[in-house]
């Protein structure tokens, strides 16, 4: 039976099988490894069809790296439970089927610099904006930058490295171990917490001030 797909039907599947090629490819081999041919045989074409669709394998891997975090609007969200909120899905992406091109993007980030860019992009595009909606805007970006510490660090050592007791928590664990710290970048004060480091440092000095003081009242004059 002839094939009844149109044109664009037909490149639509064609896009779609490099893609999945690619993604398949560069979580395996990394983006440095991975070559045009190698994705091209995985998808039963010709390289020069990669070529037509995505023009170089920068333009292959901006379009294989495309993910959409979704993440929570903490404007809506109870202030309580912001932390979990973010965790929870944290976890709905690597646990599930939807962790490929992150995997991707954190094995190849520390040896390649335009993974590493794209990482930079979603942390811009999605984390930041997320954060921003809560909190003081000035300071979204540090409280932005302490969370994806945070996540990226437990998505290296639970997917990547897979180190044993950070693979052997369960969901409810890492939940109830995360979520407060998340919590606590979340609702944290920079500012806030400069003064409160500088008046307890205020706080130490005269109190040694005042003991030194009362040592001296303590001693008899000369000549007593």
């Amino acid at each position: 039976m002839p094939d009844q797909q149109t044109p664009a039907r037909r490149s639509d599947a064609t896009k779609a099988a490099i893609l999945a090629a690619a993604r398949a490819r560069f979580a395996a081999d990394g983006y440095a490894k991975a070559t045009i041919r190698a994705i091209a045989a995985d998808a039963g074409i010709d390289p020069s069809m990669v070529m037509r669709y995505f023009g170089s394998k920068d333009g292959l891997f901006a379009a294989a790296a495309q993910i959409d975090l979704d993440l929570p609007d903490l404007s809506a969200a109870d202030p309580n439970t912001m932390g979990e909120l973010l965790i929870r899905r944290f976890l709905e992406i690597w646990e599930g089927n939807g962790n490929t091109v992150l995997l991707i993007l954190l094995r190849s980030s520390i040896t390649d610099e335009a993974v590493a860019a794209r990482f930079r992009e979603i942390f811009a595009d999605q984390v930041l904006p997320a954060v921003l909606r809560f909190g003081t805007p000035a300071d979204a970006p540090r409280r932005a930058a302490l969370i994806v510490t945070q996540l990226l660090g437990l998505a290296l050592c639970r997917y990547i490295l897979r180190l044993p007791p950070v693979v052997a928590l369960t969901p409810q664990q890492i939940v109830a171990d995360i979520a407060p710290t998340l919590q606590r970048y979340l609702t944290s004060d920079g500012h806030a917490e400069l003064f409160e480091a500088a008046a307890g440092h205020v706080l130490d000095v005269s109190g040694e001030s005042n003991r030194r003081l009362a040592e001296g009242a303590d001693r008899p004059a000369d000549g007593e």
